[in-house]
């Protein structure tokens, strides 16, 4: 029979556990978005960025492949990819395939964000490592950075302003 304290922790570690599976579960999400996008952006990129979409869309799929793991690993049923994706915008050519990639690297940001917050330590290093790359195609695919990649709130200047910028300066 359990103790009123180890009933606690065990309830405290099953809902870490299915925080930590929901997380998992919306960055398996994201990351079978991202290989449909990325199918889009192959179709239309122009030849000099081929290379980089390929890497992007070979990238994907094998976070895609690490997160099923990961789901598995913690009791839970991978997310089914869907059969297809409404898409944010019309991709009509090479530079809408371009704004195509960088947008799909944000979406996948911000979910490695949440899972940075849900995850354990190691979950937690390598979605952190996961939102980095992201950030780092997002910047390539857009030419410029954003301030807090995976943060939407922070990047568009809407969250909570710096010491300097309340201040006036």
């Amino acid at each position: 029979m359990l103790t009123s304290r180890a009933a606690r922790a065990e309830a405290t570690a099953d809902g870490a556990r299915g925080a930590e599976l929901k997380a998992l579960q919306a960055a398996l999400a994201a990351e079978h978005a991202a290989v449909y996008g990325y199918g889009v952006v192959g179709g239309r990129i122009g030849a000099d960025r081929r290379k980089e979409a390929r890497e992007g869309y070979d990238a994907h799929r094998a976070r895609r492949d690490e997160l099923r793991r990961g789901v598995r690993d913690l009791g839970g049923t991978p997310q089914a990819a869907a059969a297809a994706y409404e898409l944010p915008f019309p991709v009509p050519d090479a530079a809408a395939a371009v704004r195509l990639a960088a947008e799909l690297e944000d979406r996948v940001a911000a979910v490695y964000a949440d899972l940075v917050r849900a995850g354990g330590a190691a979950r937690r290093r390598d979605a952190a490592g996961a939102l980095r790359e992201a950030a780092v195609r997002a910047v390539r695919w857009r030419g410029s950075g954003v301030a807090f990649p995976g943060l939407p709130e922070r990047a568009r200047g809407t969250g909570a302003p710096s010491g300097a910028a309340a201040a006036g300066h």
